[in-house]
């Protein structure tokens, strides 16, 4: 029993952040390069217009691209079509078994409570470039992190900065970025960005 209320422990601290803020992200053609004219203009869903969060996800977005030489071209013509998604759900902590018969290890439920103050979300953005001329996608990069914050826009500048830690990433595709929260509250500072090790 005192085992797996320090695992929980573990787990629940993991999730806290108590190790600093981090996130892992992902690309699809890590090693394409963004060529031509560095402009963009965001292609939203009709969700997304009708969104009140929406209009600040996108102004961290234009601060952190700008930081990269991206200009939004405000609706004129551009290089690139930037889609943007994003959402933050319930993430659940589960234990895996690799040596029960097919069927018969099946997911507990949740439990009815919090031992440690709290559910815990996981929060994903995803930016997919595409280019305007032949629509051809040429870059997708998500970011994902854990917290124990229901708020998207919460989350979202550990995302974006996470996401745009470089840019674009190369191989491989997988990599853990670590931040520092900023003092002020603005956005937080990179410290580290390092591949996961498969």
């Amino acid at each position: 029993m005192k085992a797996i209320l320090i695992c929980a422990a573990l787990a629940a601290a993991s999730l806290t952040g108590c190790a600093g803020l981090n996130a892992d992200v992902h690309t699809a053609n890590p090693s394409a390069a963004l060529q031509g004219e560095r402009t963009y203009t965001i292609a939203r869903m009709p969700s997304q217009d009708a969104s009140a969060d929406h209009p600040q996800f996108e102004t961290m977005l234009r601060d952190e691209l700008a930081k990269n030489g991206f200009t939004d071209s405000a609706g004129k013509s551009a290089h690139y079509l930037l889609s943007i998604a994003y959402d933050t759900r319930p993430a659940t902590i589960g234990v895996g078994a690799t040596d029960c018969a097919p069927g018969a290890c099946e997911r507990s439920p949740e439990p009815p409570f919090s031992l440690f103050g709290g559910r815990a979300y996981q929060h994903a953005l995803t930016l997919r470039f595409f280019e305007q001329s032949s629509g051809q996608e040429v870059y997708k990069v998500s970011a994902a992190s854990s917290d124990r914050d229901a708020d998207p826009l919460h989350a979202m500048p550990v995302l974006v900065k996470s996401a745009l830690a470089k840019f674009p990433f190369d191989a491989p595709p997988d990599w853990r970025v670590k931040l520092r929260a900023d003092q002020a509250g603005g956005v937080p500072a990179v410290v580290s960005v390092k591949p996961l090790q498969p």
